[in-house]
């Protein structure tokens, strides 16, 4: 089968066409073959090889470095087999899940409880843009933060994968949600249900929040804190505008537990912690139009079309995922 995998690491143009066996099954997997994946950040800086010079690299086994690599930790399909203890799912099911890394592949094996059904009326590439981004989202809301109605919540890089969630998620459960984002995607990140929008590019945001918020979830990488992992000139500034008492939920600051407390503040680093009941009310809500994934833009499944979507996701202005799909070519 074909597998686009990384033979070294650098600019996207190390991306290379593989085949590779298909993956055997164990009692609890499931085959599937990849119709759509994404790009998230994390693959970016796997495949340009800055992770390996930050403290970050400690969090991965050495494996997770071994060349050939393909990337790719989100996919969406059909189901082609199953392992002997599958009791979930059954050939022919449409799904949509998680791997640790690896679903740049024509087919991949998951665990079943890494994976959740998709209706009919859910497309390939939506659910292949999914998953990371609307986990992530759910659970920094739903179980670190403990969302209320009515609560406040800053949502950091609100036009981004997971901030564009996190925006809807906020707003579907009664908070009031203020986001940054870059002037150009004010209306996008309006229209997903942000009440007050911020270009955190061209005015100190602190300033502008003059009522402390309950939640703030930060998923704006800036250099300091990607080399450090501790809050950077953005982080300092989030600790600024929360309430005493109030939550500080970081996708990127790896090591924020490590910052000496603030006013009470409960601060968090997490990884979304993939589960098939999770992954069921995602589903439910895009079903019910409750949460929209935006797909930016759609390359193919070629090493070509892979080296594009690289390329495109470090450019602006972009908003929501970049995804793969074998439906185009």
């Amino acid at each position: 089968m074909k597998a686009i995998a990384l033979t070294s690491f650098g600019i996207p143009e190390v991306l290379e066409e593989l085949e590779v066996p298909i993956p055997a099954l164990t009692d609890t997997q499931v085959l599937i073959e990849m119709r759509a994946s994404s790009i998230n950040p994390a693959d970016i800086l796997f495949r340009s090889g800055a992770i390996l010079q930050s403290p970050m690299a400690d969090k991965f086994p050495a494996q997770f470095f071994q060349l050939p690599l393909v990337l790719g930790n989100e996919v969406a399909g059909i189901v082609k087999e199953v392992g002997g203890k599958v009791r979930h799912f059954k050939p022919g099911d449409r799904v949509m899940g998680m791997v640790q890394r690896g679903s740049y592949m024509d087919y991949v094996a998951v665990e079943e409880d890494l994976l959740a059904v998709i209706p009919e009326s859910l497309s390939f590439e939506e659910a292949g843009a999914a998953p990371t981004v609307a986990l992530t989202a759910w659970q920094a809301l739903f179980e670190h933060g403990r969302l209320q109605p009515g609560q406040r919540i800053l949502v950091q890089a609100g036009a981004g994968g997971v901030g564009h969630a996190a925006v809807q998620l906020a707003k579907q459960h009664g908070a009031y949600v203020i986001a940054t984002a870059r002037d150009y995607n004010h209306d996008f990140v309006k229209g997903l249900g942000a009440d007050e929008v911020f270009d955190y590019t061209k005015v100190d945001f602190a300033t502008q929040i003059t009522d402390p918020v309950d939640i703030v979830l930060d998923s704006a990488m800036d250099q300091s804190t990607f080399g450090t992992g501790l809050p950077g000139e953005i982080g300092k500034k989030n600790y600024s505008v929360i309430k005493d008492g109030g939550t500080y939920i970081s996708v990127v600051a790896f090591a924020i537990n490590q910052y000496p407390k603030v006013r009470d503040i409960a601060a968090c680093f997490f990884q979304a912690r993939p589960n098939r009941t999770d992954f069921e009310s995602i589903v439910r809500h895009m079903k019910e139009n409750k949460l929209n994934i935006h797909i930016d833009e759609t390359y193919p499944f070629t090493a070509q079309g892979l080296l594009q979507a690289y390329h495109r996701s470090e450019e602006l202005p972009k908003r929501g995922k970049i995804v793969i799909s074998k439906n185009i070519g």
